[in-house]
């Protein structure tokens, strides 16, 4: 023992190196137990050794024999290729000089039929070659999901977490399953980044695509089932779904439910969040994958706010809450106020824990919040579909109970809106919704997909509806306006006192108002459109023909001819007043994208809008009713004005007198304002302006026509006398403007031609008998009145000789 070196002695069993001491300790017989099986582990390492020299010798012996045939190969390509363009170049040649006509048609077929031919044989082998590269290269990526798939098949971990903390080889066999569920995840996105390529470039080889998609399809839904049931029994283990009711007896106050995201700790805590990253992931290739099957479909993605891991967590919970809500069927305050508050109770938790989570996923446009508040809508939503609203339906079809049966059903809807409202609330603050949300996060998503049930809530909304606006019209007051008082010039209308509108025009648009707000939370324009357009609309409709049905018993003529004018002012009032509204309301924003979605890309912003037919018809009621009163105006006028102007005498006198108003005239010019002062009291100011000017440009072509229509004769006293007259007829309106004499042009310069004298009157005969040009008449400042008008006014001027 003292002759052996250093090299003879073993080395001591620290200073082994791991990996040796693991090949050793795998062997069948442990040598460091039994040394003298050293000398047959070497022996059978030496033999292992040989054959593997022996291998590694016939390997380059192969790849050398595969160098020398590829290079001989290369070469025989070169040559041919050579030869080619040598016969390419003969061919010019002899084409160039060869005069034979059959030799130059044979030529021209080389040319023309067998190169094509050539480069079509060649693009093909080269797209062969191509789908073989890829085929090859998606197999390999395939068999790489398959493998991870199977091994983590292979792992079974089954509840993680009990009261005692898990053992390091079960931990273990959990992550290395989740490994195996992110290579699998891995191995997806190459494939899809592949297949994209291979979509966009070579959109022709869609059998390879579906080939593919089927493997894919068909690995992932064995993987996916396992990594859920996985996820569920790790959120058994730690304590989840906790206990829904919690509360204090001695006070009777409702405790917060405890939380055991927040209260996991440790390796609790790093197990549950690497099994959410691996769900999140494998859900996230699935959405890649459905976004590349919609885009070869041509269909536009949707966007959604479920996580599958917070999925999880509401589900597991669904079952208990529905045991209490079962309870309260009738009350659905009741349910409401549990769902909201498991909502409010769990929410700060699950932003806190788990969008760290969802952020380091890298799941672009994911919130915590949105997920949990929209998965938890969908339990309440679809517990509703199930058990609530189908026996609310039988019960509105059966007369004997229909009117409960309305009456239960405006209270759920009441209470879905505020639930609805309380839901954006929770979120609005701090969390951007995203387009598309909307559906997940309202209840009345149960509406979406049975129009039916919407049909019948739009006629549950009318009915109910139209019985208050009943109920309201029954008192005659409320057609009164109790307007504010007047200020000077203020034609910018907005309340409905600016309007002087009536209050039953007022309760009618809130009634429709309050429908529609009710509906803001239902998802899809489409839906909205159609529940508006059935009860909303169809309310207005019905309030514009009670409108119709009361100005039909409006009577000028009668006894009560006053009350019956007032009676359609406010009818126009009103008119007016909803106009100004449903224009209001069609600027909205929500309004505006309905529209849109109704109109489509034909959309005009600035001339059209969602009410577009009911404006229209409250515009056509509006101006005739407008109308009829400047008729009415201007009848009056005309039959106390008879006896005026055919008293042509009073035009003709020669005796000189003191002018005033003429007796025939007097009447009818106080009978005229009266008329305005009390359409004025009682007609909104826009369309009061309207009016005035429209009658004072009726009685200025009446007056005008009218003395020349008679026969009467101008003296200078009766020239005076009509000058007195007009006056009267100005004042009638200097209550509404400065200068009420503009708006009576043609009067104006019959005042005018009337004011000359006796040389004038001669001259601009002369003039426009000569010349007949208007251009005469503006040096004497008339211009509303043609060269006709004004002879025929000249020659009814009668002077004294």
């Amino acid at each position: 023992m003292d002759n052996l070196n250093d090299e003879d002695v073993l080395p001591k069993l620290i200073e082994i190196p791991e990996i040796t001491l693991g090949f050793i300790n795998n062997q069948p017989f442990n040598p460091l137990r039994n040394p003298s099986k050293f000398g047959d582990l070497a022996i059978q390492l030496n033999t292992k050794c040989t054959h593997l020299q022996t291998h590694l010798q016939n390997l380059h012996t192969t790849l050398g024999s595969l160098l020398v045939s590829w290079t001989s190969r290369t070469i025989r390509a070169k040559s041919s290729l050579e030869d080619f363009t040598l016969s390419l170049e003969n061919l010019s040649i002899i084409s160039s000089h060869c005069g034979n006509r059959a030799q130059s048609r044979k030529i021209e077929k080389i040319v023309g039929n067998d190169l094509p031919y050539i480069a079509r044989e060649l693009q093909r082998i080269e797209s062969i070659r191509a789908y073989a590269g890829v085929a090859l290269k998606l197999e390999t990526l395939v068999g790489d999901l398959e493998d991870a798939v199977l091994s983590a098949l292979n792992k079974s971990t089954g509840y993680i977490f009990s009261r005692n903390d898990p053992s390091p080889s079960i931990l273990g066999d959990f992550y290395t399953k989740l490994d195996n569920v992110h290579r699998a995840v891995k191995a997806v996105n190459n494939i899809e980044e592949l297949l994209l390529n291979v979509l966009k470039d070579h959109p022709q080889w869609r059998n390879l695509l579906k080939a593919v998609d089927a493997r894919v399809d068909r690995t992932l839904g064995v993987l996916r089932p396992q990594v859920i049931a996985d996820h569920r029994s790790l959120l058994a283990s730690l304590g989840w779904p906790p206990k829904t009711l919690a509360s204090n007896t001695q006070d009777r106050e409702a405790t917060g439910i405890p939380n055991p995201l927040i209260l996991m700790q440790g390796e609790k805590k790093q197990s549950y969040s690497q099994s959410f990253l691996a769900l999140c992931a494998l859900q996230h290739v699935q959405l890649k994958r459905e976004g590349r099957h919609r885009i070869l479909s041509g269909q536009k993605m949707e966007e959604t706010l479920g996580l599958w891991a917070i999925d999880e967590l509401v589900s597991s919970l669904a079952s208990k809450i529905e045991l209490h809500l079962l309870k309260w069927v009738d009350k659905p305050e009741f349910m409401f106020a549990l769902v909201h508050k498991i909502i409010s109770d769990f929410i700060e938790g699950v932003d806190d824990v788990l969008q760290p989570l969802i952020d380091e996923a890298r799941l672009v446009s994911c919130s915590a919040k949105e997920a949990w508040v929209s998965a938890m809508v969908q339990v309440l939503s679809g517990f509703l579909g199930r058990k609530v609203l189908p026996t609310l339906v039988e019960r509105y079809k059966e007369k004997a109970s229909k009117s409960d049966a309305i009456s239960s059903w405006l209270h759920l809807i009441d209470e879905i809106v505020r639930f609805d409202k309380q839901m954006q609330s929770l979120i609005s603050s701090d969390t951007y919704l995203l387009p598309g949300s909307e559906r997940s996060m309202s209840a009345l998503s149960l509406f979406c997909d049975r129009p039916d049930w919407l049909r019948i809530w739009a006629k549950v909304e009318l009915k109910d509806a139209w019985n208050k606006l009943k109920t309201e019209l029954k008192d005659e007051r409320a057609w009164s306006s109790d307007h504010k008082p007047e200020t000077k010039n203020q034609h910018f209308l907005s309340t409905r006192e600016d309007h002087k509108a009536p209050l039953a025009a007022d309760f009618a648009l809130n009634k429709a108002r309050e429908m529609i707000q009710r509906c803001q939370t239902l998802p899809g324009s489409a839906r909205r459109i159609q529940f508006i357009k059935s009860a909303p609309c169809k309310f207005l409709w019905h309030f514009f023909k009670i409108m119709l049905s009361r100005h039909k018993s409006a009577d000028f003529l009668g006894y009560d001819a006053e009350q019956n004018l007032v009676r359609v002012c406010q009818l126009i009032n009103a008119a007016r007043f909803s106009e100004c509204k449903l224009k209001e309301w069609s600027d909205d924003v929500d309004l505006l994208e309905l529209r849109l979605a109704e109109k489509g890309l034909n959309f005009d912003a600035n001339g059209s809008y969602f009410f577009d037919e009911e404006i229209e018809s409250l515009i056509e009621m509006e101006t005739t009713w407008v109308m009829e009163l400047i008729t009415h105006a201007l009848q009056q006028f005309e039959n106390y004005s008879f006896h005026y102007f055919h008293n042509t005498e009073q035009f003709e006198l020669i005796t000189e007198k003191a002018v005033t108003v003429s007796d025939d005239l007097v009447e009818a010019l106080d009978n005229l304002r009266s008329l305005l002062l009390l359409i004025k009291e009682h007609l909104n100011d826009n369309d009061f302006l309207d009016t005035w000017r429209s009658i004072a440009d009726g009685l200025d072509h009446y007056m005008f026509r009218s003395l020349l229509v008679f026969g009467i004769r101008f003296s200078v006293m009766g020239a005076e006398q009509v000058k007195a007259d007009m006056q009267g007829l100005f004042y009638a309106f200097k209550a509404f403007c400065v200068r009420p004499e503009a708006f009576f042009p043609c009067i104006r310069d019959l005042l005018k031609v009337l004011s000359l004298d006796r040389k004038e009157v001669e001259d601009l005969k002369s003039n426009l008998d000569n010349t007949k040009c208007s251009d005469r008449l503006l040096t004497y400042g008339i211009s509303s009145l043609s060269v006709d008008q004004v002879l025929r006014v000249l020659n009814k001027r009668t002077f004294l000789v």
